[in-house]
């Protein structure tokens, strides 16, 4: 499965941005999508996550309440639509796949900006 992110951008503090992920290739085979981030200085850290097939979402504690992943099956494409953005949420996003339950995230987008002014 190849992976394109897109939608960062530059955002005052408070402000709203959407970042999609759109998949191609052998996207049946995909289990589960995931957002990571990674800011200036620091590792890689997980955002949220979901099966594909459906059900309940997951969220790093430090996003809860303000993002939400969701999808489109008929596209191919996953969202992470993100509220109340605040400058510690400037990082580098990225999307991945999983192809397991348990299994690694194989497959990683490219990885797409985003900068929120205070």
């Amino acid at each position: 499965v190849q992976l394109q992110a897109s939608g960062g951008g530059l955002v005052q503090a408070g402000g709203s941005l959407r970042l999609s992920c759109a998949a191609s290739g052998r996207t049946s085979s995909r289990y589960g999508m995931g957002w990571f981030r990674q800011a200036p200085g620091k590792e890689r850290e997980f955002v949220a996550r979901f099966r594909w097939s459906g059900g309940t979402a997951y969220y790093a504690d430090s996003v809860k309440g303000r993002f939400t992943i969701s999808r489109d099956k008929a596209k191919n494409t996953s969202y992470l639509q993100m509220n109340s953005l605040k400058p510690e949420d400037t990082a580098v996003y990225y999307c991945a796949a999983r192809y397991s339950e348990y299994g690694e995230y194989a497959s990683w987008g490219q990885g797409t900006q985003v900068t929120v002014s205070s």
